[in-house]
């Protein structure tokens, strides 16, 4: 092992390069030779073994981090505490060198007179929050990491009393899972012992989790809303039971796996969970009505979405924009256009100062009657391949009824939110052919815009390719042909 010791600056922290020399980067920033030399198995092998390694260098500076603790070497350079003197030193988060110097008091024996057996876990100086001895020993040995101790550190110092006499036994425990199970599943299995040797415990940590539930929200500058949330664990599993199915990923099409991120998908589930919500009748109503979202915007801004331009491409008008009345932000005529395919349009005269002179009668685009025979037809989802799961679907009309659309089956297409987002935004073009909705893609998306049959997936693509095994009118089923043509 090559040592490069840098002496640092006031406050620095120490830079150290503990780099193999046959792995030290070349000048040019490619690896040296004897690392592209080493076939798969050797390769997976040494970065075993540097993970080893780096563990057992770890516990080598848990031991040092110990010595300077028993020394008050922290007291020496200035500091109030060991914590805060190594946070400066290894230019670390404070939370990290907290754990790092618990850690290496818990599993290096104090060699000080007086301060009892830190083998014992009972001794009266010392709890077995303060001796970890199996835990430094898998540390030495590299077959677990630091992660791993803080995890067993913290479910010893959480045992009550009357288990104190068991410590030794559970930490053997949790050192031999720690050796094959990752710290997010060991924490679980430490979780799981507290619950059973410390049932009243646990029922205050889920009160003071419960005590301790917060959620705020707040409308940035951009207009996004932020969302901060600490949920107990009640409320955390109802969250995620009802997002995950939302938020997972769509199906593959024509190869392409879905593109969002994580967080979009969260994002977007979370969308369709609100939709879901408001589109039920359990929904406390105020003033008498279910909570719906409200959006204002003149009507020629709305008819006229798209800027106006003269023969020279030169804009002599843009749109207006509309307002959402719950948080007094603003959406484009575009979205709007979006939002107003499905929901109740109610019309409201504002006179010049925008006080109501006239309001009238709340009407559906998509009334109930409607909306049962698309779903028929198209399912949740009429977009090709779509296998969108189960949500609110939206009524896409192909000629928009502020162009003049009707409210029709026929001007209608059942839409899951991303695929209608899509078609608004991306310029997809409908149409109907024997009843049932094409696709037509842009250039961008296909340059030779071949349509794509939609409706529902499975029954129209097995419809399809059944249809010419269907006998005619007279002719016995064994007769026809197992061919097909398209």
């Amino acid at each position: 092992m090559t040592t490069q010791d840098a002496t640092p600056a006031a406050g620095a922290g120490v830079v150290v390069s503990a780099l193999p020399a046959w792995d030290t980067p070349t000048p040019g920033g490619s690896w040296a030779p004897a690392v592209d030399s080493l076939s798969d198995e050797e390769l997976t092998a040494r970065i075993g073994q540097v993970e080893q390694q780096i563990r057992q260098a770890r516990m080598e500076q848990l031991r040092l981090i110990a010595e300077a603790d028993r020394r008050r070497l922290h007291a020496v350079q200035g500091a109030r505490s060991t914590q805060v003197w190594l946070k400066t030193l290894l230019n670390i988060d404070g939370q990290d060198a907290t754990t790092r110097v618990r850690i290496a008091t818990a599993t290096t024996p104090n060699t000080d007179e007086g301060t009892g057996d830190l083998t014992n876990p009972t001794d009266s100086q010392n709890t077995a929050q303060a001796s970890l001895p199996a835990t430094g020993q898998a540390l030495g040995e590299g077959v677990i990491s630091l992660e791993h101790a803080r995890v067993i550190s913290r479910c010893l110092s959480r045992l009550p009393e009357h288990a104190q006499h068991r410590a030794t036994e559970i930490e053997r425990l949790l050192v031999e899972n720690a050796c094959r199970q990752c710290p997010r599943d060991l924490a679980k299995l430490a979780d799981r012992i507290r619950y059973m040797l410390d049932r009243d415990g646990a029922v205050a940590d889920e009160q003071a989790q419960f005590e301790s539930r917060e959620l705020h929200y707040a409308t940035a500058r951009d207009g996004m809303l932020v969302i901060k949330a600490r949920l107990d664990r009640e409320t955390g599993a109802k969250f995620v039971t009802a997002l995950q199915p939302l938020a997972a990923p769509r199906p593959e099409s024509d190869g392409v796996k879905d593109p969002r991120t994580v967080g979009q998908r969260n994002a977007d589930g979370l969308s369709t969970l609100l939709d879901l919500v408001l589109d039920t009748d359990g929904m406390p109503r105020t003033g008498g009505q279910k909570p719906h979202l409200t959006v204002t915007i003149d009507y020629t801004d709305l008819k006229n979405q798209l800027p106006t331009t003269n023969s020279n491409g030169e804009i002599l008008a843009v749109g207006g924009a509309g307002m959402l009345e719950g948080t007094g932000q603003y959406l484009s005529p575009q979205t709007i256009r979006r939002i107003a395919c499905d929901c109740e349009v109610l019309p409201m005269v504002l006179g010049g100062d925008s006080l109501p002179l006239d309001v009238g009668a709340s009407q559906r685009t998509a009334p109930t009657h409607i909306r049962a025979a698309l779903l028929a037809r198209d399912g949740v989802c009429a977009f090709p391949e779509c296998d969108h799961p189960a949500g609110t679907p939206q009524a896409h009309h192909i000629v928009h009824w502020v162009d003049g659309g009707p409210t029709s089956v026929n001007n209608m297409v059942m839409l899951c939110a991303h695929h209608h987002r899509t078609i608004h935004n991306h310029h997809w073009h409908i149409e109907l052919q024997h009843d049932r909705p094409v696709f037509t893609p842009p250039a961008n998306v296909d340059p030779t815009r071949t349509p794509r049959p939609g409706g529902k997936a499975q029954p129209a693509t097995h419809h399809h390719a059944l249809r010419h095994l269907l006998p005619t009118e007279g002719e016995p089923l064994a007769d026809r042909p197992l061919t097909s043509t398209r």
